[in-house]
């Protein structure tokens, strides 16, 4: 499957929108997200986790040939920080045509660019560009 980088923004969005303490799992996530299939939502989610942004647990399932996400407790400190750099729309759009113009589609990437895109806005708010 290949990475929805709005999709993976999405996720973040709704997992910080919970209350602390409660549990998401797919299912819930998806009746937030309708847009996206429960299996591309289980997808981006599990990629979400090995990036280190998910705080959650992918399980084995009898019958399944690919991991399956139990449940979905927060973002880490590092989803925090990703969602707080592309939370705005604007810088969102600016990261993702950037992207697109060098053709990097990784979350690693992403992630980077996006810290550029800030840092530039910084600046140029401060007068330093």
């Amino acid at each position: 499957m290949k990475l929805n980088m709005d999709c993976i923004r999405d996720i973040l969005i709704a997992v910080e929108s919970m209350n602390y303490g409660d549990v998401y799992t797919v299912s819930k996530l998806h009746d937030n997200l309708p847009s996206y299939s429960e299996n591309e939502l289980n997808y981006h989610c599990l990629q979400l986790i090995q990036a280190g942004f998910l705080n959650a647990k992918p399980v084995n399932v009898i019958n399944s040939t690919t991991p399956q996400v139990g449940r979905i407790r927060d973002l880490t400190f590092s989803g925090h920080q990703f969602l707080a750099d592309i939370r705005s729309d604007t810088t969102w759009n600016k990261t993702k045509d950037i992207a697109k113009s060098v053709g990097v589609e990784s979350l690693h990437a992403i992630k980077d660019i996006a810290v550029g895109v800030v840092t530039s806005m910084v600046q140029n708010h401060l007068g330093l560009h």
